[in-house]
């Protein structure tokens, strides 16, 4: 994918954090002190990360969210401008403190999270409204659930209202309706939010593609299952592909998945929109998930959250190297 290619614009909605994460030789079971090593405090956040991710996966964009008026709501503020994200987006709120995730992370990249959400919980519906003329910007909305799901709901009814592309990530995991889920174009969710969705347990390819087209039935117009060290699904009505993951060694996995998502909506809202809308021209999603898989692997090669989201010219000289694709 060239770099000509990735010049959209990117609205997301979401959660900013601080997280604090700690290196352990393993993850503790129930009840259990393992003693770690560094702690590392880094900027996170779904939406935050895929709203970063995005940009640096060549989109414009503009990030909406809130944090409180804290040391860390003061650390995001800061680090998001200069990232390159709007000010005018970044709400600060007297009444609640920045939202903070607890990370542990093992000696194969894997983790497990807990988030105190803060003032991403006042992140309220009325806010689009007031932000109208910042969010039509927009070509693509991309959208996860670390905030009310009432804002989730709304910010996607104003998308298509306003002839967006929307990218649900439904991560964490909750119960969605099938008329929020009506007013998706692409639903990104792992092996864990599929089961949560659907209550099919994907084990393999075929009961990821079963999962899939299950969650087809209740609205989306694509459905991209991210599959971790095998790659992603992808599936439309007409077809299913598995597209899959570029083999590198994982030292932390915590922000792949949010590289994978900012990535997949910078490569779609660099699209002219007669490819990208409405979604049903196969090797358009083809090429934006093998875009946001060489994203996602990048994402864990590193630690952190933000600092670990690669650039677009990392991701495509991934992309020319790989005998993969």
């Amino acid at each position: 994918m060239s770099a000509a290619c990735l010049s959209g614009q990117v609205i997301v909605i979401g959660s900013a954090n601080l997280d604090l994460t700690v290196t352990a030789s393993r993850l503790p079971r129930e009840g259990e002190t393992v003693l770690g090593g560094e702690l590392l405090l880094s900027n996170g956040g779904k939406g935050a990360n895929q709203a970063v991710a995005a940009l640096r996966a060549g989109a414009e964009v503009r990030f909406l969210a809130k944090v409180g008026r804290d040391p860390f709501g003061d650390r995001i503020y800061r680090d998001l401008v200069v990232a390159g994200l709007p000010a005018d987006g970044l709400l600060r709120d007297e009444s609640a403190p920045t939202g903070v995730a607890l990370i542990v992370v093992d000696r194969e990249g894997r983790n497990q999270i807990a988030v105190a959400p803060g003032s991403n919980q006042l992140l309220l519906p009325a806010v689009i409204e007031q932000h109208e003329s910042f969010l039509t910007y927009g070509t693509v909305l991309l959208v996860q659930l670390e905030i009310p799901i009432i804002t989730v709901e709304r910010a996607l009814r104003f998308a298509k209202a306003h002839g967006m592309m929307t990218i649900l990530n439904p991560a964490p995991a909750c119960p969605l309706s099938d008329d929020l889920l009506r007013h998706v174009d692409l639903l990104t969710p792992n092996e864990t939010e599929v089961e949560a969705l659907t209550g099919i347990t994907v084990s393999d390819l075929p009961s990821a593609a079963a999962g899939a087209k299950a969650l087809l039935l209740r609205g989306p117009q694509a459905v991209v299952i991210t599959l971790g060290a095998q790659g992603a699904l992808l599936c439309i009505a007409s077809s299913v592909r598995h597209l899959p993951a570029i083999p590198i060694e994982a030292v932390d996995t915590t922000a792949a998945g949010d590289a994978f998502n900012g990535a997949l909506a910078a490569a779609l809202a660099g699209k002219p929109q007669a490819d990208a809308f409405p979604i049903g021209r196969l090797r358009v999603l083809e090429d934006a998930v093998r875009f946001a898989n060489a994203a996602g692997a990048l994402a864990a090669t590193k630690r952190g959250a933000q600092e670990s989201l690669p650039t677009k010219i990392e991701i495509e000289r991934l992309l020319a190297g790989s005998p993969l694709l």
